[in-house]
């Protein structure tokens, strides 16, 4: 017969991962082996994305922000070697909340280029059933990736940020600091009062430090 990990177990690993402890910190609690943490913890992630997958349906959505939070697979991009995988190295994951529900209709993980934004713009546009305002950041991926997404049946605006240069150095690893923040009407007709990524970038930072 299969070892099977007891559901109360199973509950209690996954509670404790969802509260943000690490796995290591998990397995001395639960007395449960971490590659069994690891292996549970991706079963449950695999289910749970496609429960998102078949909800996060026909939404009526008016305002959504856009945004992505970096991370690496393996390696970091600059530790790369020529014989690594193109699957290691920089990844990101695109990120999409609504302004008023806080819902995340979907993400997607990949690098920060055309083809990833493409994939994230047009999964964001067949979830939505209104003309909606869409805020990002500066990326310009982003542009083409919502006019082919959207079509012209989208108001778009961007929340573009200046950083300081200076004492970087001794910045390394703090983010620079904001000197200006300017917004930019890309198509459509956005009401500019209502472009922002404050909330995105917000959950950004929530999911950054649970990663932590």
């Amino acid at each position: 017969m299969a070892n099977i990990l007891k559901t109360e177990k199973q509950v209690m690993v996954i509670s404790a991962l969802a509260e943000g402890m690490s796995i290591r910190a998990v397995e001395r609690m639960t007395g449960v082996h971490r590659d069994t943490i690891m292996r549970l913890g991706a079963r449950v992630g695999d289910a749970c994305t496609g429960l998102m997958d078949n909800t996060m349906r026909d939404l009526n959505s008016h305002r959504v922000q856009l945004d992505e939070i970096w991370g690496f697979i393996g390696k970091k991009q600059g530790h790369l070697k020529d014989y690594d995988s193109d699957d290691l190295g920089d990844a990101y994951t695109f990120v999409a909340i609504d302004a008023d529900t806080k819902i995340v209709p979907c993400f997607h993980v990949g690098k920060r280029d055309r083809e990833t934004a493409n994939a994230f713009v047009n999964d964001l546009a067949s979830r939505l059933k209104n003309r909606v305002l869409i805020s990002t950041d500066g990326l310009s991926a982003y542009v083409d990736a919502i006019e082919r997404g959207f079509g012209g049946e989208v108001d778009y605006g961007q929340v573009v940020k200046s950083y300081s240069a200076s004492e970087l150095a001794e910045r390394r690893y703090s983010p620079p600091v904001v000197v200006d923040v300017n917004k930019e009407a890309i198509f459509g007709n956005p009401d500019m009062d209502s472009v922002s990524t404050s909330y995105v970038e917000s959950q950004n930072l929530t999911m950054r430090m649970h990663c932590c």
